[in-house]
């Protein structure tokens, strides 16, 4: 039996303001996705989370998420029926109705959909995710690196195509063949990839990320509130490192096959002053160069925050002139092992280095 909670409209704020710094660059603060979950509490729904221990071995669990270009996901406003239809798609083909839901990564506007699913189609949304941050492909998770597949793999536009990849000789294909019909119908639809068992949740997924991002969130608004250093308060809570402070000089961007591609320039303040940070991204920041010299890489979390607030900047919103810190926070060890490493280190993403990390790797 699983047994689950309602979820508080505090906790709601608290959880989209830490998935924000969780998403690395991907959506920036799901702002839409917040406001998209008040509305229907406002309108009486609620969502419920459950943890991945309650779950009964034999559940069906829906993972979701919105693939595409987070730019484009700023256009429209996030609507509920559209996230839940490739659910309800997924229940079709295979004929059994899902007992749970949970997101595909717990960065940015995808920690939200779980509990938009959960209040309107009333079944508890899962502490868990698997990635413990935000990735551009779908293969980059916690279940493909564990070798399960991600098909079925069901998609829905914002029209009215709803469709099913049946099979793939591998989650990269399905990430493939996946992005390539994305981009036909527009750079964004809602997903819903193989169901998981509650057992392979248990197992192979990253487990009380909805709770980290919660807690996340608290403590940078509670440091607002106490006119604190929010910077600080990421830092303490999650082990991150401080990497660089500056000034946005420049950012090269494009959308293109599906993604934001480009490159942010921060010229350094304070301490800093006369360097030079150069973050590259694909949705997600994936890359810090220190005057030149490789710092940071992915999986390891590259965050870069507002200065001043705190507020998680993103790869379609930073800009000229914003003051900013750049911080790194350490990947779940499935990301750093030998197989993660493969699937979302950054020779994944095209780069000629090895993975380079500024936290203490877990023995």
């Amino acid at each position: 039996m699983t047994v689950s909670r309602a979820l508080s409209r505090d906790e709601l704020v608290n959880l989209a303001t830490g998935a924000g710094v969780l998403g690395t660059g991907g959506g920036t603060h799901p702002y839409l996705e917040l406001l998209a979950v008040q509305r229907l509490y406002d309108q009486g729904f609620h969502a419920e989370l459950t943890s991945p221990e309650a779950l009964d071995d034999d559940a069906q669990i829906a993972v979701v998420g919105l693939m595409g270009a987070p730019l484009v996901t700023k256009e429209r406003l996030p609507d509920p029926e559209h996230v839940l239809r490739p659910v309800r798609v997924m229940e079709a083909f295979v004929q059994r109705k899902f007992d749970a839901v949970m997101s595909i990564e717990i960065g940015s506007e995808n920690s939200m959909l779980p509990l938009m699913i959960s209040a309107v189609a009333g079944i508890p949304a899962v502490d868990a995710d698997t990635m413990g941050r935000a990735f551009p492909e779908a293969q980059m998770a916690s279940f493909a690196i564990r070798d399960l597949p991600l098909t079925p793999f069901a998609m829905s536009d914002i029209r009215d195509n709803d469709l099913v990849i049946t099979r793939t000789e591998d989650a990269l294909w399905t990430e493939r063949i996946g992005r390539r019909v994305c981009t036909e119908l527009g750079s964004i639809v809602a997903t819903c990839s193989a169901p998981r068992t509650g057992r392979e949740v248990k197992d192979h997924a990253i487990l009380g990320s909805v709770s980290r991002a919660t807690r996340l969130g608290r403590a940078v608004i509670a440091a607002r509130e106490r006119h604190e250093w929010p910077i600080e308060a990421v830092l303490s809570t999650e082990r991150g490192v401080h990497l660089f402070r500056g000034k946005v000089s420049d950012v090269v961007r494009r959308t293109t096959g599906g993604f934001v591609r480009g490159e942010a320039r921060i010229e350094g303040v304070d301490q800093f002053a006369g360097q030079v940070f150069a973050v590259e991204f694909q949705n997600e920041f994936s890359l810090g160069r220190h005057d030149g010299v490789v710092r940071v890489t992915v999986p390891d979390l590259i965050c870069i925050l507002d200065s001043l607030t705190g507020t998680a900047l993103g790869t379609e919103t930073i800009r000229y002139g914003q003051r900013v810190d750049v911080l790194s926070l350490p990947a779940h060890p499935i990301m750093t092992s030998e197989p993660g490493l493969r699937r979302v280190g950054p020779r994944a993403f095209g780069y000629d280095v090895d993975f380079v990390s500024v936290h203490p790797l877990p023995e």
